[in-house]
């Protein structure tokens, strides 16, 4: 059974940073692509960033272009999000999700719905 943890949540002031951790156990890290999203009461779920099984492609969503970036360390069974210069619409609850994926697979998954595993969220909040 996979288990998905998140940490490096916080409150930080507008313009400010936070690394986002996320710990994958009970299955081989290096076989799932990954993926960041955020959510904020009321309102549905969105993508963030994704990265690949080898972390050789990435996306992200417009707004966190050039702020946030994505990587993974698979002897680590560790993906991040480094987020810089912060604004205050990214406060949301951040979540890592993986996708078991096959040998080889550069794919990047950007739909909620293709994720196999959640983590149970952390919290960022950003004043201004």
């Amino acid at each position: 059974q996979v288990q998905l943890v998140e940490s490096g949540g916080g409150s930080v002031q507008a313009g400010g940073s936070l690394r986002l951790s996320c710990t994958n156990s009970g299955r081989t890290f290096s076989t799932t692509a990954m993926g960041w999203f955020r959510q904020v009461p009321g309102k549905e779920r969105e993508f963030v960033a994704a990265i690949s099984r080898s972390g050789g492609r990435t996306s992200y969503t417009d707004s966190v272009k050039g702020r946030f970036t994505i990587s993974r360390e698979n002897a680590k069974n560790t993906l991040y999000l480094e987020m810089s210069s912060l604004k205050a619409e990214d406060t949301a609850v951040y979540y890592c999700a993986g996708k078991v994926v096959g040998s080889g697979s550069g794919m990047v998954y950007l739909s909620e719905s293709a994720y196999d595993y959640w983590g149970q969220g952390t919290q960022v909040t950003v004043s201004s």
